[in-house]
């Protein structure tokens, strides 16, 4: 069964580089779940906290989905959607470079979200954050930065959702866009970075 985690609300960035830091936030040291396991083991209720908490993470020494990946998140599809209409789905795990040349179709003032699938595997990730940039004609227009959240590995697929947005309305809104996505945690392990494109049409033909 898929677990989903959602925002009502976006973490939006300021203008600038997306790796600059936020504030004076340090993310903690990096531990296994070997390590995490082993702290306090002679706690028997927390023991059995953490185990209830890494879920099947607890159980195996590792958990490997794709056994020829090293990575620790592995991203599975991409998807538009909009209400009352069939999900748009574009793989996240065959050749990225197409992405971009077949654009999502968004008519002028509809309400629409992404939704983002993906296994984490190995070890635990902590902070991840899915981020983007949208250009109009080479032009930035729009960034911001989504805290996805921190997941122990499992064999489930895991699915984010952005906030609900309006598309933008009016003759000047119209046209074509690009925009580039990554995954990242907070130590800015970038997990995956991808190209896509829309294009904001008056009606859906």
């Amino acid at each position: 069964m898929a677990e989903t985690e959602e925002k009502d609300q976006p973490v939006l960035e300021e203008e600038g580089d997306e790796e600059e830091p936020s504030l004076n936030y340090k993310p903690p040291a990096e531990k296994s779940i070997n390590e995490i396991l082993k702290t306090d083991e002679d706690d028997a209720s927390l023991a059995n906290y953490k185990k209830k908490l890494l879920g099947d993470a607890a159980e195996e020494s590792n958990v490997i989905v794709f056994p020829e990946n090293n990575s620790r998140v592995v991203l599975e599809a991409l998807k538009l959607k909009i209400d009352s209409r069939k999900d748009v789905v574009v793989s996240l795990r065959g050749d990225l470079s197409k992405i971009s040349k077949t654009p999502f179709i968004i008519k002028e003032g509809c309400k629409y979200r992404m939704e983002i699938e993906f296994y984490v595997q190995r070890e635990i990730v902590s902070g991840l954050k899915y981020q983007q940039s949208i250009y109009r004609k080479n032009i930035r227009v729009d960034k911001g930065s989504y805290m996805v959240g921190s997941y122990a590995p499992s064999k489930d697929l895991i699915s984010y959702k952005t906030p609900v947005e309006d598309a933008p309305s009016g003759m000047l809104a119209r046209g074509s866009y690009m925009v580039n996505s990554k995954f990242v945690d907070d130590d800015n392990h970038e997990y995956l970075k991808w190209e896509w494109a829309f294009e904001i049409k008056k009606t859906w033909d």
